[in-house]
């Protein structure tokens, strides 16, 4: 005997209710998943993310805390960071420590660089494979080696701060 399931998704308009018995269900999201209904449904709830993430930014700014674009172009003068790769591991860093970011996906990283009035990194993954590579960065085992969740290793704090003019 299967057990109930249910499934209701509401995007707008948009609704997806499926409820009855497990397997039934598996089969119709199946069906709904290749539906147009389903891709307009995700694209609806990931605009409204991206709204949110916009309105947290401008109440953000409106209330007056640091600029963040300010505070991390200080870190790359201050420390003379001058090649991307050394920026990178900057803003990795600074996400990490200042901002207490765990999950820093390539949009974030670039948004900062933005901020700070700085050209982003052209091919991310590539910046963030070669640094994983020289040591300065590494990848918690529970993150499923996904480069979003880099931190910096021993070594890469060590780079830093030789960079560093103080």
């Amino acid at each position: 005997m299967d057990d109930e399931a249910k499934i209701l998704i509401r995007a707008g308009d948009v609704e997806i209710d499926l409820t009855g018995a497990q397997s039934s269900v598996d089969e119709r999201l199946v069906r709904v998943r290749d539906d147009d209904t389903w891709s307009i449904a995700l694209s609806r709830i990931r605009n409204a993310r991206e709204l949110a993430i916009e309105a947290a930014v401008e109440a953000a700014r409106g209330a007056g805390l640091p600029e963040r674009g300010s505070s991390f172009r200080a870190l790359i003068e201050n420390c003379s960071l001058i090649r991307k790769p050394d920026q990178v591991l900057g803003a990795i860093q600074y996400l990490r420590d200042v901002e207490g970011v765990n999950d820093s996906p390539p949009r974030v990283i670039e948004i900062l660089f933005e901020d700070a009035g700085l050209e982003a990194p052209g091919n991310l993954s590539l910046y963030l494979n070669r640094l994983r590579e020289r040591g300065f960065l590494s990848i918690p085992p529970s993150a499923k080696e996904k480069n979003r969740y880099s931190v910096l290793t021993p070594e890469g704090r060590a780079h830093l701060d030789k960079r560093s003019r103080y």
